[in-house]
């Protein structure tokens, strides 16, 4: 008879045990899913922050490539002046 109490016991202790390792697992496994849905939106967002500036650093950048090619063309000019004057020019007449 004590050996059918404690077989019952143990059975009803493992089947207790079970289905509290099953709920411990089960939200172990459902915060995993929540964490790596957070990390997957968090990546989102920063690839579009990231794209957002790349944009706003290709505008820049083909604006300074603009200035410098107008500052080229103004040194040049400056250059054949400064030529012009060191060979004794006269700006009035051109010789």
């Amino acid at each position: 008879m004590n050996e059918n109490i404690y077989t019952v016991l143990m059975t009803a202790i493992t089947v207790l045990g079970s289905a509290t390792a099953f709920r411990y697992y089960e939200k172990r496994s459902m915060r995993k899913e929540r964490d790596d849905e957070f990390i997957r939106h968090d990546c989102k967002d920063r690839i579009a922050k990231l794209e957002a500036l790349l944009v706003e650093s290709s505008r820049e950048k083909e604006e300074l490539r603009k200035m410098v090619l107008e500052l080229t063309r103004e040194v040049a000019a400056l250059r054949t002046k400064v030529e012009f004057f060191e060979r004794g020019g006269n700006p009035r007449t051109g010789l």
